[in-house]
């Protein structure tokens, strides 16, 4: 069980860091610039080493099957990116993904191009990355294993709450210019201006890298502000012209 345990965890750790390079090198070759891809501030995107953890446990026993690997691959997959991508929306107020530009989706969290290069990285993991780690594994004795895990789990879930801090920062910061929308202050573009400056300025401390990282929410939060100015223009063209309108009745009497 304590082999389990540990190898499980190091499998973990190096597919979320082989995952990371994958995102990396994707997004370089779209915009020519290294961003630090993921939620979390290490080199790390746990979604595919827990994909990884996940297309071992279920469909190792089907190492004689390429077809059944690759199929179930994409459900597995498809569905572990489905979920976290609703539980981060729920909990973080936002999208941090959204594939509605994409062919073959399903309510923008997921889409038929990731799913099909998803079941292809099952097929790696099974038949590649999984005899690779015999291999690493009997280099090194169990204790060195053990240890590295230990030193690994230290460094994540410290990385985890950082990562989680700031996330948090930018989900109040959110929630802060919707709600605005809502308050009277929203009717005098002035004040409301100055209000929007004030709620959103943090944007451009800690959550910054998370903005690089996840262009969507960048988007969201700046048609969020584009659409509340218009609202808010709009609102106080129409409190002049009642005040017009009051004002020429005044004027009869």
């Amino acid at each position: 069980m304590k082999e389990i345990l540990v190898y499980g965890s190091l499998i973990f750790y190096f597919c979320s860091f082989i995952g990371y390079l994958l995102e990396v090198f994707w997004c370089y070759l779209g915009s020519k610039k290294f961003v630090n891809r993921g939620f979390l501030c290490g080199p790390v995107i746990p979604i595919y080493g827990l994909g990884a953890v996940l297309i071992l446990f279920c469909l190792l026993r089907y190492y004689e099957d390429p077809v059944v690997v690759f199929v179930f691959g994409v459900i597995i997959t498809s569905a572990l990116e489905y979920f976290v991508s609703f539980l981060l929306e729920k909990i973080f107020h936002n999208k941090w993904w959204d594939y509605s530009n994409r062919k073959y989706n399903i309510n923008g969290r997921i889409c038929l191009q990731n799913s099909f290069a998803f079941g292809i990285l099952s097929l790696l993991i099974i038949y590649v990355v999984t005899p690779g780690f015999y291999f690493l594994f009997s280099l090194f004795p169990f204790k060195v294993w053990c240890i590295l895990t230990i030193i690994f789990t230290v460094i994540f879930v410290l990385d985890v709450i950082y990562s989680v801090i700031i996330a948090y920062n930018l989900r109040n910061r959110i929630i802060i210019v919707e709600e605005l929308k809502n308050e009277k202050l929203a009717m005098i573009p002035v004040i409301f201006e100055k209000r929007l400056k004030e709620s959103i300025e943090g944007f451009k401390a800690f959550p910054s890298r998370l903005l690089k990282a996840f262009p969507n929410l960048d988007n969201n939060v700046f048609e969020m502000m584009k659409k509340y100015r218009e609202e808010a223009k709009e609102k106080s063209k129409k409190l002049k012209k009642k005040g017009k309108a009051k004002k020429k009745r005044a004027a009869k009497y």
